[in-house]
């Protein structure tokens, strides 16, 4: 962004009223980086409205978000910082390994408990949002596996706010948009390159009134976590229904939380999981498990024989072919093991959901 952008820019947020303009927040995935692009390089760079964006990244690599946007439009992009003001015309975007969430005024950088097995989260960010600025809220989910951000913008529209989606057919991965058009009400189902003109739009239409910010005490609480608050003191299974099922980031008990019809988990320490990502990682889980049951299996084996070969060299013959015996015994339970293992699949809801296309498929 050039000198004089930038100062045209500090003037524009001098003079807009920090309590008129919309709340803008945007999750995105796998396939998302593009779709983002595409829709703030065709934002009027006089854009009323702050934007806030969570990608999923891993957290060991340099987000450079910022600064492709900042190549792509006037509207200065950044990684937010904590307890950042919020202003106009900005893009506040999640720094890795950190939740982004929006409080009154500001925003909170936080490295709270992982949600849907990401940090950054979606649903943390559109959470807060919506309880804190109701009605001004516009969400955006677009390209992802799986489904962070159909919770998080169901809560945006129970508050009133405006639910956006890409189009599945133009997502790289249909998922995330697929999704939340299946458990929302969404306002707009749109390709990403049309998205800017909506947003262009609605920001300059009359703000609604405000909708239902706080008033809700379970919300408040999850928002709490992700902001790194004590989660013990916050008794999360009165929020909830405990479960026989286990975290798979901590071992701790589940508890179930019912969004309208969305189900979904969360355990004492915070982690937070919907249906489809719980499936997921439980199902990983059991492929790791697995392979260390090989491991195990294979190590006793190795053992066995070694042992085994010390006793035959010391002509204890009858000993050491009980040794060599229990080790072939060995050998076929890990042979069993790692046809489970090669057997097993990773179960998601698009995947069971081609399963059953497919056997209906066989039927007709």
């Amino acid at each position: 962004m050039s000198e004089n952008n930038e100062k045209a820019n500090e003037e524009r947020q001098k003079n807009a009223d920090p309590g008129s303009q919309r709340i803008i927040v945007i999750g995105a995935s796998t396939g998302g980086f593009n779709a983002i692009r595409t829709i703030v390089k065709d934002l009027p760079p006089d854009l009323d409205a702050s934007v806030f964006i969570v990608w999923h990244m891993s957290p060991d690599i340099r987000g450079v978000l910022p600064q492709v946007l900042n190549k792509d439009n006037k509207i200065y992009a950044a990684h937010a910082y904590d307890k950042e003001e919020i202003m106009p015309n900005r893009i506040y975007v999640a720094p890795p390994d950190h939740h982004l969430l929006v409080e009154e005024g500001q925003v909170r950088v936080t490295h709270g408990p992982k949600e849907n097995r990401f940090r950054p989260a979606v649903d943390p960010l559109f959470r807060s949002a919506a309880y804190t600025y109701g009605g001004r809220v516009i969400g955006i989910v677009l390209s992802g596996a799986l489904d962070d951000g159909t919770a998080g913008l169901w809560t945006i529209k129970s508050k009133g706010g405006i639910a956006m989606v890409q189009d599945p057919d133009d997502a790289e991965v249909a998922s995330m948009p697929r999704s939340a058009l299946a458990e929302v009400e969404v306002d707009y189902c749109l390709p990403a390159n049309l998205m800017a003109g909506v947003l262009t739009r609605l920001s300059k239409e009359k703000l609604p009134q405000e909708g239902k910010t706080g008033e809700d005490d379970r919300t408040k609480v999850e928002i709490q976590i992700a902001a790194e608050n004590n989660t013990l003191a916050m008794k999360l299974f009165s929020n909830g229904k405990l479960t026989e099922f286990t975290c798979p980031e901590c071992h701790g008990v589940l508890s179930r939380i019912i969004d309208g019809n969305i189900m979904r988990y969360r355990c004492h320490t915070g982690h937070a999981f919907s249906v489809d990502t719980l499936l997921a990682a439980i199902s990983e889980n059991i492929e790791s498990s697995l392979y260390n049951a090989i491991r195990g299996i294979d190590e006793s084996m190795m053992l066995l024989n070694h042992i085994g070969d010390h006793f035959a060299e010391a002509n204890s013959v009858k000993l050491a072919a009980v040794y060599f015996k229990k080790a072939k015994e060995a050998r076929e339970r890990a042979e069993t093991v790692r046809k489970a293992v090669l057997s097993h699949e990773q179960l998601t809801k698009d995947f069971l959901a081609q399963e059953a296309l497919n056997q209906g498929s066989k039927t007709d």
